[in-house]
Order: C-alpha cells, then sequence, then structure tokens
C-alpha cells in the first residue's frame, strides 16, 4: 500500500512555473507507476503525466507536452511535475495517484489505486 500527499501548489501568472511534489510513504515505492492527474471546476478529472516504477518511461498528455516535465526520486520516494509555460486553462486542483507497474503508463483514473488529496494551481488569465 502506498501513500500520497502533493505540495508545492500555488497561484502563478501566466507563463511562469512551479514544481510539484508528490511525497509517497509504504513499501516497494519503486514497484509503482505514478500517475498526476488534474481537475478543473466542473471538468472530468484528466491525465497530465506519467512516469513508470524505474523512471526510464514517461508519457503527457498533449495539452502539456512541451511545457510540463515529470521525474521522480526512488531513494526519496518522491515524484515531481515540473510545470513550465503555465497557461489559465492549467488551472486545477492537481493529484498524484499510484499502482503496480504495467507494461505501459496507464491514463485512465480507474487505473489508479491509490490516490493523494491534491494541490491547488490557479494560473490568473
Amino acid at each position: 500500500q502506498v501513500h500520497l500527499v502533493e505540495s508545492g501548489g500555488g497561484l502563478v501568472q501566466a507563463g511562469g512555473s512551479l514544481r510539484l511534489s508528490c511525497a509517497a510513504s509504504g513499501s516497494s515505492f519503486s514497484t509503482y507507476d505514478i500517475g498526476w492527474f488534474r481537475q478543473a471546476p466542473g471538468k472530468e478529472r484528466e491525465f497530465v503525466a506519467g512516469i513508470s516504477a524505474s523512471g526510464r518511461s514517461t508519457r503527457y498528455a498533449d495539452s502539456v507536452k512541451g511545457r510540463f516535465s515529470i521525474s521522480r526520486d526512488n531513494a526519496e520516494k518522491m515524484v515531481y511535475l515540473h510545470m513550465n509555460s503555465l497557461k489559465a486553462e492549467d488551472t486545477a486542483v492537481y493529484s498524484c495517484a499510484a499502482e503496480r507497474t504495467y507494461l505501459v503508463i496507464r491514463r485512465s483514473v480507474g487505473d489508479y489505486s491509490y490516490w493523494g488529496q491534491g494541490t491547488q494551481v490557479t494560473v490568473p488569465s
């Protein structure tokens, strides 16, 4: 089992940057794929980025490719989402999620068993 806690959200102007952190506790963190998801008001939760258990593979939503980068430190049980060139449409609650590693990094909310509480990112228009 994995317990996840996000941090690093806040208010940032358009074009700015933020780094979100996802701290994990529990055993066998290095056997879990991690995904970042976001949910804007009135919208469904959507996949943003994912990283494999080893860190060798990553996957991004088209809307964030080239602007966001995901990384992890298995020794520290941390996953990061580096967000650059932020836009108003990036405003959402961002959550990290974990699931036992699989052949490919999954994008569906239902594929992940463990979730953090989320952190708010606000980019004023």
